[in-house]
């Protein structure tokens, strides 16, 4: 898995047994290549010559993609022929879901048929068309996998992953699991601080927390039509970047570590505006993400969360086996799973599909 945030690749060696239960094996996490992390983010936005372009990244991601499995192999002291598959997610260039299939679509870079040649092992990709192609919005896709992990039936319980966009599953005890994006996560975060201090990210919100979140500004970025939309709804770079930032400070002269502050409270508020509004009864939030390692973020979740949300008790999802940074990776490991298994793997009240789908699609080995 390389997510939102392009910073780097997490690869799980998950054991998965016969009701779908995951755990995890052995795990690393590399840097990606900073050249191709580059050209991925290049790749966002409309360019010259990006269909080459694109091709050669999807090798690019292919090949480092590889390299991680190989390694992990080596760390656990297995062999490629003892592993049924690998689940690859690739990098997400667009995402656009429409009320109209004929203009819907979602396009994640990766030669998935290369990571196979390479690799020795089949590989199960390309999972969000399947429900794209049956009215869904092809995100998100891991609260089923949440369901399996984190389910109980005693108590109302949510998760929050945050990478570079904010999801949340809704796992009542009693009732539909649910799911959608909330909003941004650490994208806008790591957006103004590259542009602001030439940092890939804000260490601990360390800088957030030096400045004080702007009100005015707060309410202006709430304002975005997103936030207001009922689910199911998903999102993206192709939406919160830093053009969008920009576009809300306009000729405005706030100080830089106060636009942090102000994003960092924006992504706090729209998690709990979300739960608020969709799961008021939840009691238990599990948290995962790269988004975790924002200590600032993680704080003032908790502490608003008391304000909005008296009672919620929120927590890591190693509280429960699994690494906050790992869930995503072990999810898709259980995604490619489930397609092995023939079993469907979206939930059509969280994406808005007309029904039950097997996702991925299979590239074989040999």
């Amino acid at each position: 898995m390389s997510g939102t945030s392009l910073d780097g690749i997490d690869a799980v060696l998950a054991d998965i047994n016969e009701i779908g239960k995951a755990a995890i094996l052995q795990s690393l996490s590399l840097r990606l290549d900073p050249t191709l992390k580059k050209e991925l983010l290049g790749l966002q936005q409309e360019s010259a010559n990006e269909i080459h372009r694109e091709h050669l990244a999807a090798n690019a991601l292919a090949d480092a993609y590889a390299q991680a499995c190989a390694e992990l192999l080596h760390i656990a002291g297995l062999d490629a022929k003892q592993i049924c598959a690998i689940g690859a997610h690739g990098q997400t260039l667009r995402h656009r879901p429409h009320k109209s299939i004929l203009q819907s679509y979602t396009h994640q870079s990766l030669n998935p048929a290369l990571l196979a040649e390479l690799s020795g092992i089949d590989v199960i990709a390309n999972f969000r068309a399947r429900d794209m192609a049956a009215g869904g919005q092809g995100a998100p896709l891991v609260p089923v996998f949440h369901q399996e992990q984190f389910f109980s039936h005693h108590e109302n319980r949510a998760v929050l992953n945050i990478g570079g966009i904010a999801n949340l599953t809704l796992l009542p005890k009693h009732g539909e699991v649910g799911g959608f994006d909330c909003g941004p996560g650490n994208i806008l975060l790591d957006a103004w601080v590259q542009k602001e201090l030439g940092k890939e990210f804000d260490q601990d919100g360390q800088w957030a927390s030096s400045g004080r979140p702007q009100e005015e500004l707060v309410q202006k970025m709430l304002s975005d039509p997103f936030f207001a939309e009922l689910p199911p709804k998903s999102t993206g770079r192709d939406r919160f970047n830093l053009a969008w930032i920009e576009d809300h400070i306009q000729k405005s002269t706030y100080r830089p570590e106060d636009v942090q502050a102000s994003l960092l409270q924006l992504t706090i508020q729209t998690i709990l505006n979300g739960l608020q509004k969709h799961a008021q009864e939840t009691r238990r939030l599990i948290v995962c993400g790269g988004g975790t390692k924002n200590i600032a973020l993680i704080e003032l979740l908790k502490i608003h969360a008391q304000k909005q949300i008296p009672g919620l008790v929120i927590e890591s999802s190693a509280r429960y086996g699994v690494d906050p940074q790992l869930v995503e990776g072990l999810a898709f490991a259980w995604l490619a799973w489930a397609h092995q298994q023939k079993r469907p793997a979206n939930l059509p009240a969280v994406t808005g599909a007309k029904g039950l789908r097997v996702l991925g699609a299979y590239y074989p080995a040999a």
